[in-house]
């Protein structure tokens, strides 16, 4: 056997850029950039599939169960996280500084598949317009 037969074998690179990342998830069916609570996101059929935070080092990905987030955490706790704020929410933290390339998306299209089946989300109700609250509480004015 040569040296470069003994050598363990190459571990694969860690990191995704923003710019990657960002590329994966709009490439998918149906993904656009939105807002979700006020925050530039990826919707999927406008529901919240994923965003940046803290400065773009981390993505927030949706999942299907909270489980699933426990799986992915003990398969690369460097990579996958989550913080008090996302304790009772099926959703995971992703380092992108330590996340491999083919682990992200697979992860990514995991999640694009759960949210793709959930149902179109109900629309909001529009505040009336023209008419003051308390108008529409006395009924119309008197002629």
């Amino acid at each position: 056997m040569t040296p470069r037969q003994l050598q363990a074998p190459k571990a694969r690179r860690r990191g995704v850029r923003v710019v990657e990342a960002r590329r994966l998830l709009l490439k998918l069916p149906n993904v656009t950039e939105g807002r979700s609570y006020g925050m530039p996101s990826f919707l999927l059929n406008r529901r919240f599939l994923a965003r940046f935070r803290d400065d773009d080092t981390v993505l927030v990905l949706a999942l299907a169960s909270i489980s699933e987030r426990d799986v992915l955490m003990e398969l690369d706790p460097r990579a996958f996280f989550f913080t008090e704020h996302y304790r009772n929410y099926p959703a995971v933290l992703v380092r992108l500084a330590e996340v491999t390339r083919p682990l992200l998306m697979d992860v990514v299209t995991e999640a694009w598949r759960h949210v793709a089946s959930l149902p179109p989300p109900r629309p909001r109700k529009k505040p009336a317009r023209g008419r003051n609250r308390s108008e529409s509480s006395r009924g119309p004015a008197a002629a």
